[in-house]
């Protein structure tokens, strides 16, 4: 299975839509895309939709990670939502739900960054 990433500015945050599956194979498309998108409109907020990801390897950990870092770095704010339990579980064994919040909605995460109201 391939995958696709569908991006969308909300105010100063990017939304990243994640449908497939995020691996050594397609995680440097999904690093330049997020990466080409935060540095054309210097969005500093992002979000990580996963709601139709249905599998992830280290290298999916890998690009997570690194665009966390580069979003903190430029004072931003990063969240994950809509996450299914397997990868919920995954985020658990490797540590990342102690450093990115995890939410149950898109909508969610844009409240807590601030983009909308609930």
């Amino acid at each position: 299975m391939s995958l696709q990433v569908q991006t969308k500015k909300i105010g100063s945050t990017l939304v990243v839509r994640l449908q497939g599956e995020l691996d050594h194979h397609t995680a440097e498309i999904v690093r330049e895309r997020v990466e080409g998108e935060l540095n054309k409109d210097l969005t500093p907020h992002l979000i990580m939709n996963l709601e139709g990801l249905s599998f992830m390897d280290s290298s999916g950990l890998g690009v997570i990670l690194g665009r966390y870092k580069r979003v903190s770095q430029m004072g931003g704010r990063m969240a994950l939502c809509s996450v299914n339990d397997t990868l919920l579980r995954l985020f658990e064994l490797s540590g990342i739900q102690k450093i990115l919040r995890i939410y149950d909605s898109e909508t969610h995460a844009l409240a807590e960054i601030g983009e909308v109201k609930l």
